[in-house]
């Protein structure tokens, strides 16, 4: 919780002023009271009071003032909220290698589950796209809010030779830059852009991956990257077994330098949260909510209780 306007918070130096006088009050009530020699005799003259009761009505009316200050601070808490706008792009690595089945069924099969439930959980708002890349990088979908016309391209997805992660990160970017030359002819602004790229290996063909971190920072789209698989994967190519394992630093080394994050699965089920994180993470953002109403509800609530209980046990208002 937050304050936007701390400085009435020195209002509660004036309740708790209140409350030191009231038990000031209350010693000299009972130092008065303790005058008389006969004590049976005070309490046949004097009418039982409510003793704690008193007090607790008070206390509640005291509180009632501390929340009614409080929401004059214009208090305020974070908030999830969906994005209004946003372009992503999403690149999925087509190479053989994913056909290893360190991960089951296999990665491929693994990476096409996890991508559609990441597509059915973003916003409907957020523009969406798909980008597949094996020797060469295609775009399947550009930025759209049709989640089935994503979903349809993941199924049809296509395993091929060779990886151009560079390719896959500058395709991407030429097709944010399109959406967004389209908005801006129709006059809108651009919303922000993302790029969320897994792959299972390293680049073999196309452009140099530090050419494409340049350009994603040049026109300032992050990258994400989540590297997918084990260390321990294996493909059969001309029959023989050739192990495929995740270049984890190229991976990390692209979001870290263009300013995403980077995640690394090695099962299904750890792709599927590392999308869900990431659906989080762009889909939503935090803003401040203005809680003040509760405070002076609670301020009410506590005031109003503390004056009909004094009512009700000493027939006064406090």
């Amino acid at each position: 919780m937050s304050l936007q306007a701390p400085w009435w918070l020195l209002g509660l130096l004036a309740v708790v002023a209140l409350a030191g006088l009231y038990v000031v009050l209350q010693r000299r009530r009972a130092k008065y009271a303790a005058r008389f020699t006969n004590v049976a005799m005070l309490g046949g003259l004097v009418p039982k009071r409510p003793g704690w009761r008193r007090h607790l009505a008070f206390g509640l009316v005291v509180l009632g003032l501390g929340a009614f200050i409080l929401s004059l601070a214009q208090p305020s808490t974070e908030v999830r909220v969906p994005r209004e706008r946003a372009t992503l792009m999403l690149a999925l690595d087509v190479s053989l290698s994913m056909q290893a089945t360190d991960v089951e069924p296999s990665r491929f099969e693994a990476m096409k589950t996890a991508a559609k439930e990441f597509v059915q959980i973003l916003p409907a708002r957020i523009n969406l796209g798909l980008v597949s890349f094996s020797g060469t990088a295609t775009t399947l979908v550009p930025p759209t809010t049709d989640r089935e016309q994503v979903s349809v391209a993941i199924d049809n997805l296509q395993l091929s030779e060779a990886t151009a992660i560079g390719d896959a990160i500058f395709t991407s970017l030429t097709a944010i830059q399109n959406f967004t030359a389209t908005l801006q002819d129709a006059g809108e602004a651009a919303p922000p852009a993302r790029v969320v790229l897994l792959s299972d290996g390293f680049s073999t063909v196309g452009k140099d991956p530090e050419d494409a971190i340049a350009a994603a920072n040049g026109v300032e789209v992050p990258v994400s990257t989540i590297a997918f698989g084990t260390d321990f994967g294996t493909v059969e190519i001309e029959g023989a077994e050739q192990p495929v394992p995740v270049d984890r630093a190229t991976l990390e080394q692209i979001a870290d330098e263009t300013g995403g994050s980077y995640s690394e699965a090695a099962s299904a089920s750890e792709l599927e949260q590392v999308y869900a994180d990431l659906g989080s993470q762009i889909g939503y953002t935090t803003e401040p909510q203005d809680i003040s109403p509760w405070f002076v509800r609670g301020g009410i609530l506590f005031a109003f209780l503390g004056v009909v209980l004094s009512l009700l046990w000493t027939n006064r208002l406090l």
